[in-house]
C-alpha cells in the first residue's frame, strides 16, 4: 500500500506523554497530570442544560455550513461583551474545533507550496497541518526580548505568504498588547502577507491584563477561537473563526464540502455555555491560584527559569542547566515522580530538548501535590 509525503507529519508528543501517563495508571500508578492543556471541568451547567432540552425536542440534524444563526449572532454579541467591537454575525464560521479553523484558514489563503511564518516555540499542529496541506512552516526562533512573539523585524526580507500569530501564546502563555499587534498586522499588510491570530486562549489571564483581538486593529486578519479552554469544551469540538467579508463565501464553500457543519449537538450546548460567565470565571480564579503556587514552588524546586505567563495556563521551563534532553527528563520524572508534563520538543523542534511545558488547568489539590512530588523527586536527582 502506498504512502503519501503528506502524511508523514512529526507525532504530537503531547499525545504519546498521555498514554504513557495512560499505562502507568493502569499498572497502579498514581499521576499528576500536567502534560495536556485541557481543563478538569466538565462544559458548564448551561451547556450541558441546553443540549439536554435540545435533545428532548428536536433530531439535531445538519445544521447549514456555516453553523446556528443563533449562534453566530451570539458570539457575534461576545465581541462586544469582550472587546467593545462590532463583528456582524456573516462574518462569522463555526468550526468543529479550533483545528477545523486552521484547516479551513490555510485552504482559503494559500497554494502548495506557500510559506507561513509561526513562531517557536509554538503549538505542535499549526506546523504539521500545513505540511500536510503542502505549504512550508517557515519557524520564527523567538527570543525573551520579544516576549517569545513575532516581531515585525522577523519579517524584513522575508519571503512569506502568511504570519500565524497567537496571543496568549502555547506554551509560553505571553501576550502581545495592542501597540505589538499593530506592528504586526501593519507589516502584514505592507509586505502582503496574510495575517492569521490564534485567540483559543481568550478569557483566560493574570494580573489584570486583557488579551488584545487583533480585530481591534485591523479587519484585515483570519481570527481563530474555541470553546475548548475558557469554556471547558475541549472534547466537544466546537470552535468558530472570524473571517473578513471577501472570503465568508469562500470559507462556507469548503466547510460544506471539508465538514458539512460542526456538531449540531456541540453548538447547541455552546450557545448555552456563553452565558455561563459566573462558572467560567470561577474556573479562572483557580487558575490564577494554581499559577500563584506553581511561581512559587516550581522554583523551590529547581525550575527556575520559567516564561512570563500573562495568560492561558501554562508555564514554560528553561531546563538547560539541568538536561540537554527534555524527553527523557520528562519520561523519568513521570516514571519516578508521578507527574506528567511536556517536553518541549513538541513546540519547538531545534531548541525544545532543553525545555518543557507544564500545565495547570486541573485541580488546585493537584497542583499542591505536583509541587510536593517535584521538590521530593529534584532533591534525590
Amino acid at each position: 500500500m502506498r504512502f503519501s509525503t503528506r502524511g508523514a507529519v512529526d507525532p504530537f508528543i503531547v499525545m504519546d506523554v498521555m498514554e504513557a501517563a495512560r499505562l502507568k495508571e493502569l499498572a497502579g500508578g498514581d499521576v499528576i497530570h500536567m502534560e495536556v492543556g485541557q481543563p478538569a471541568t466538565p462544559a458548564p451547567r448551561l451547556a450541558r442544560e441546553a443540549l439536554v432540552a435540545a435533545m428532548e425536542r428536536e433530531a439535531l440534524g445538519y445544521t447549514v455550513a456555516l453553523g446556528l444563526p443563533e449562534l453566530r449572532a451570539r458570539i457575534s454579541r461576545l465581541y462586544r461583551e469582550w472587546y467593545g467591537l462590532s463583528v456582524p454575525a456573516e462574518r462569522i464560521v463555526v468550526t468543529a474545533g479550533s483545528s477545523a479553523g486552521f484547516l479551513l484558514t490555510f485552504l482559503a489563503l494559500f497554494d502548495a507550496g506557500d510559506r507561513v511564518a509561526i513562531g517557536d516555540p509554538g503549538y505542535p499542529s499549526y506546523r504539521n497541518i500545513l505540511r500536510g496541506l503542502d505549504l512550508e512552516p517557515v519557524s520564527i526562533a523567538t527570543e525573551a526580548s520579544t516576549r517569545f512573539q513575532p516581531a515585525p523585524v522577523h519579517l524584513e526580507n522575508a519571503d512569506l505568504q502568511g504570519l500565524l500569530v497567537a496571543s496568549p501564546a502555547n506554551p509560553t502563555g505571553t501576550m502581545l498588547g495592542k501597540g505589538a499587534l499593530q506592528a504586526l498586522a501593519d507589516a502584514c499588510r505592507r509586505a502582503g502577507i496574510a495575517f492569521i491570530s490564534d485567540e483559543i486562549y481568550h478569557g483566560i489571564q493574570f494580573d489584570g491584563r486583557r488579551p488584545v483581538s487583533a480585530l481591534e486593529v485591523t479587519d484585515e486578519v483570519f481570527v481563530i477561537n474555541s470553546f475548548s479552554k475558557y469554556f471547558s469544551m475541549t472534547g466537544w469540538r466546537i470552535g468558530w473563526m472570524v473571517v473578513p467579508e471577501s472570503h465568508v463565501r469562500m470559507v462556507e464553500r469548503l466547510a460544506q464540502n471539508f465538514f458539512i457543519c460542526a456538531p449540531h449537538a456541540s453548538q447547541v450546548a455552546a450557545l448555552g455555555a456563553l452565558d455561563a460567565v459566573e462558572e467560567c470565571e470561577g474556573h479562572l480564579a483557580v487558575y490564577a491560584r494554581n499559577r500563584e503556587i506553581l511561581l512559587n514552588e516550581l522554583p523551590a524546586a529547581g525550575f527556575s527559569r520559567l516564561a512570563p505567563c500573562d495568560g492561558a495556563f501554562y508555564l514554560y521551563a528553561d531546563l538547560s542547566d539541568l538536561t540537554d534532553d527534555s524527553h527523557a527528563f520528562t519520561a523519568a520524572m513521570l516514571a519516578e515522580a508521578g507527574v506528567a508534563a511536556t517536553p518541549g520538543l513538541d513546540f519547538d523542534p531545534v531548541r525544545g530538548h532543553r525545555t518543557m511545558r507544564f500545565s495547570f488547568a486541573r485541580s488546585t489539590d493537584d497542583m499542591v501535590e505536583a509541587a510536593r512530588r517535584l521538590k521530593t523527586w529534584m532533591a534525590r536527582r
